[in-house]
């Protein structure tokens, strides 16, 4: 068991991993964790062998359990300029990530973690998965970074629910909600997400980005998200993949897109 906080970023094929490892806290995300996030995502960002990212915590026991309560200090606490914008950069280097983002959630998935996971395009969830927003049990108020991506995804009346009560809640109410796609044995959790991952790898890159600025355009309708997502959307009809999907659509053999 790591003792040293940390995010780590692997690679293994087309799937690029951002790990969560702080075990002896249940993942909780320190100072440094919120900090070391944007550096990380930029990471697999610039890699171009990397088709997908996938964020996990490490162990059994967690995604995310929240922040790391031991450091709320006048400093580093919510509700400060410093720490807010620490964690809501956090947040944004998650959600702007151009390409497909997979939560792979197993244990709590709470608080700031819960966030994290919001952000990513889907969610995938251990059957022994509890997840939660806990500020009313801690005094503490959540600004709309730290909830729109929640509100987006189940609605304003079921985070209040979570909100009010401060309790959690199990993977097949999460599931029934819309916070995760798909609720998977914890034994069978690893590999679930691997076969997943790499399926979406196997598609159009060009493609997977156009849809995100969508469906980005659709939740936070502007002029600049409507034409970055048109824009998106033309570049895929002009693409080397658009001409590679169409050849191999009608020589009925798997697509090698490139990106490009």
């Amino acid at each position: 068991m790591s003792m040293a906080p940390r995010v780590s970023v692997t690679v293994e094929g087309p799937v690029g991993y951002l790990e969560f490892d702080h075990q002896r806290r249940r993942n909780a995300m320190t100072v440094e964790m919120w900090s070391a996030l944007p550096a990380a995502c930029a990471e697999l960002e610039n890699d171009e062998s990397v088709r997908v990212v996938v964020l996990k915590g490490a162990g059994e026991e967690a995604f995310i359990s929240g922040a790391d309560i031991s450091q709320f200090t006048d400093e580093h606490r919510p509700g400060t300029d410093r720490y807010n914008q620490m964690v809501a950069q956090a947040y944004a280097a998650i959600g702007n990530l151009p390409k497909p983002t997979i939560a792979q959630v197993r244990g709590y998935c709470v608080g700031g973690g819960l966030a994290i996971a919001c952000n990513t395009d889907f969610r995938i969830g251990a059957n022994d998965s509890k997840f939660g927003l806990p500020p009313a049990g801690l005094g503490v108020g959540y600004s709309p970074a730290g909830i729109g991506a929640l509100v987006d995804l189940i609605g304003p009346a079921a985070v209040n629910e979570m909100v009010f009560t401060a309790d959690l809640i199990d993977s097949a109410t999460a599931a029934r909600w819309g916070l995760i796609n798909h609720v998977v044995p914890a034994a069978e959790l690893d590999d679930f997400v691997n076969a997943k991952a790499r399926s979406i790898a196997a598609r159009a890159p060009m493609s997977q980005y156009a849809a995100k600025l969508a469906v980005n355009a659709h939740l936070s309708p502007s002029d600049q998200t409507r034409q970055a997502a048109a824009k998106a959307a033309e570049a895929c009809l002009g693409s080397n993949d658009y001409l590679e999907g169409i050849a191999a659509f009608v020589e009925k053999r798997p697509a090698k897109f490139t990106g490009s």
